[in-house]
């Protein structure tokens, strides 16, 4: 039970636990950085108005694919 929980994913792609743990969590925290972004151009339109969706198209380079 606790290799699946814990182990089986990060070795899914090539990684162990904590090399999980950091790549996930920077993740998060560019996502947050995304939103905030996203949500700043919502009240002033001039400002970011590429930032969210090239911080996630660059993401998404990084993750797709993985493990495979």
């Amino acid at each position: 039970m606790f290799s699946r929980i814990f182990m089986d994913h990060p070795h899914s792609v090539d990684e162990t636990y904590f090399e999980h743990l950091a790549f996930a969590g920077k993740f998060s925290l560019r996502l947050i950085g995304a939103g905030m972004a996203a949500f700043i151009h919502a009240l002033i339109p001039c400002l970011f108005e590429k930032t969210a969706s090239n911080m996630i198209a660059d993401m998404y380079a990084k993750t797709h694919n993985r493990g495979q």
